[in-house]
């Protein structure tokens, strides 16, 4: 592993984890070092995902978080070190991108609500701009919006997190699979009734 420990934990985070008396539970992490490279389980979870959350910083230290989506897979591994996902248009605030412009500082939280799993990326993200070809990488053929540009993420580590806290939440499309066979069952309970009242009446 590489020696990345200090993104993951700062030295004031192991400091509150002394204090606190936790610091033990994360030795071995921080001896070892945090995996910063996509590995199969981690492109699978990438795969399955319709959500995540990109964190920046502006010039003067300000956090923000925005929102990401779209169709399953939308982020696409572009290679063992690095994320990619087009930037679709939006409501053209552009505080993402200005952050970027002056901090390439980069956070993105994965969380798979159907799974109750969630995974911590740390590293730098970079905007590219009028690149066609990246862009026909990142797009979803039939998805409606309108990509602008691209957003490239270079991992420095990563770790995973407990489901402790995640509450179950279920997309429109999962839950339509899940009463479709409600219903299929119904009806075969259905006809089965009525062929057992008719033999009754016999």
């Amino acid at each position: 592993m590489p020696d990345n420990s200090q993104i993951v934990f700062p030295p004031s985070a192991l400091r509150a984890q002394a204090e606190r008396g936790s610091a033990h539970n994360y030795a071995r992490k921080v001896a070892s070092g945090f995996p910063d490279t996509v590995t199969p389980d981690l492109a699978g979870f990438i795969a399955e995902l319709d959500t995540a959350f990109l964190a920046t910083v502006s010039e003067s230290g300000a956090p923000y978080i925005q929102h990401r989506g779209g169709p399953k897979g939308f982020i696409k591994v572009i290679d063992e070190r690095t994320l990619g996902f087009a930037d679709y248009a939006g409501n053209r605030q552009y505080i993402t991108l200005g952050n970027l412009a002056g901090n390439d500082r980069a956070f993105l939280f994965l969380l798979d609500f159907t799974n109750r799993q969630r995974i911590k990326v740390w590293g730098r993200a970079r905007v590219v701009e009028g690149d066609a070809a990246l862009l026909e990488r990142l797009i979803d053929p039939g998805y409606r919006a309108r990509p602008e540009r691209a957003i490239l993420f270079t991992i420095e580590a990563w770790d995973s997190n407990c489901s402790q806290h995640i509450t179950e939440r279920f997309t429109q499309a999962e839950v339509a699979i899940a009463v479709t066979g409600l219903r299929e069952r119904i009806v075969a309970l259905e006809a089965e009734n009525a062929r057992l009242r008719a033999e009754s009446q016999v």
